[in-house]
């Protein structure tokens, strides 16, 4: 059988440094567990810009099309600030979840117990945290129409934006929380406004029919966005997979990213429908920016970016027990006091460099063998 295959857009700023080092653990897998992935490199964002005139090229696009999964690293930069908004990087990455169909974002809030201190609540309160949000990405406030900004007769100006959701978009991402909860803790919390939104009244309807019809055995729970978001800062561990629109979805899982104290700790993935093989359309990417202001300097943690392939190794590959391997060794270099500058605490110290890092994790990675 051919090898699964990766297409590779490390993008902007930071985004070839932090790659660089996903791409060390991906030859280590190749070399020492047997798991040789076919990768392929383009380009996307600001880098696209400056050769095609656009953030994607065409030919790009259709290659995500067919490879297994994206790994995405970052775009954007003050470079590109003075450009139209139709050809700025970003909308690169918007094409890429659109086209591909990228429906439901996956944001896992994990802490490790090494970092709990970083994080703006109390230890006990974060420290062993592991929950999972996942995020309608392709319908909702950002996409209903109609929608704009209108003047008055009379000169006041009106803004409006429609929140729309369809049965099949719902129940959708409603089987792949579930799905997800099955590999996990078996519980999901379904998260909307209901009391005020009749989008909410079906979103909390069709989640339900899904769970009564097809998913019985996962524990289904209903709370209002408001209180959950409040819950997440007042007893975070009680979830284990969240479920909710693209608008809430978006706050929350922000929300719950602080939780684990930095930005440069959390990945994501994108999953759409299966293809042919049975592998959901994919892309994974850090969450954190392109961060220019650092971009060359060597001072980026990769880890986000890892873990992003991580999560490609467990939802596109079925490689879970690999994918723990790299999430333990990560856990242990942290163990071990190695920090990046982003993760340097009060007490001082001098910070690994983005290419150390990564050798600490293979070293990790060796170790575990």
């Amino acid at each position: 059988m051919a090898n699964p295959s990766l297409l590779i857009l490390a993008g902007d700023g930071i985004g070839p440094e932090v790659m660089a080092e996903v791409k060390k653990i991906i030859s280590w897998y190749g070399d020492k567990r047997g798991l040789a992935f076919d990768v392929s490199e383009d380009l996307v964002g600001g880098a696209a810009y400056d050769v095609h005139g656009v953030p994607l090229a065409d030919a790009t696009m259709a290659r995500a099309q067919e490879v297994d999964a994206v790994l995405l690293g970052a775009v954007g930069g003050p470079k590109y600030d003075v450009l139209d908004f139709s050809v700025k990087p970003e909308r690169g990455l918007l094409r890429l979840r659109k086209e591909m169909d990228l429906y439901a974002n996956l944001r896992p809030a994990q802490c490790f117990d090494a970092l709990a201190d970083f994080s703006s609540l109390k230890k006990d309160v974060v420290a062993g945290l592991d929950i999972m949000i996942v995020r309608e990405l392709t319908s909702g406030v950002y996409f209903g129409t109609p929608r704009g900004i209108t003047t008055q007769p009379d000169g006041s100006r009106v803004g409006i934006n429609t929140q729309v959701y369809t049965t099949e978009e719902i129940r959708r991402v409603a089987r792949s929380a579930f799905e997800l909860a099955r590999r996990r803790g078996n519980k999901v919390c379904s998260m909307e406004k209901a009391n005020v939104m009749e989008s909410g009244i079906l979103w909390r309807e069709e989640v339900q029919w899904v769970h009564d019809n097809e998913y019985p055995d996962v524990e289904l729970s209903h709370m209002y966005a408001d209180n959950g978001a409040m819950q997440l800062v007042r007893r975070p561990k009680q979830f284990d997979v969240i479920v909710t629109d693209n608008l809430f979805g978006d706050v929350l899982s922000d929300c719950a990213a602080m939780l684990t104290g930095s930005l440069g700790m959390l990945p994501s993935a994108s999953l759409g429908a299966p293809m042919a093989n049975g592998r959901p359309k994919a892309m994974y990417e850090p969450v954190h920016g392109s961060a220019p202001d650092i971009a060359g300097q060597g001072k980026a943690n990769p880890i986000a970016c890892i873990l992003s392939f991580a999560m490609a190794l467990r939802y596109s590959f079925d490689q879970g027990d690999e994918a723990t391997r790299l999430e333990k060794a990560i856990e242990k270099v942290l163990a071990d006091g190695v920090r990046t500058a982003d993760l340097m605490g009060p007490e001082g110290g001098k910070p690994v460099s983005t290419t150390e890092m990564g050798d600490k994790i293979i070293e990790a990675l060796n170790a575990s063998l």
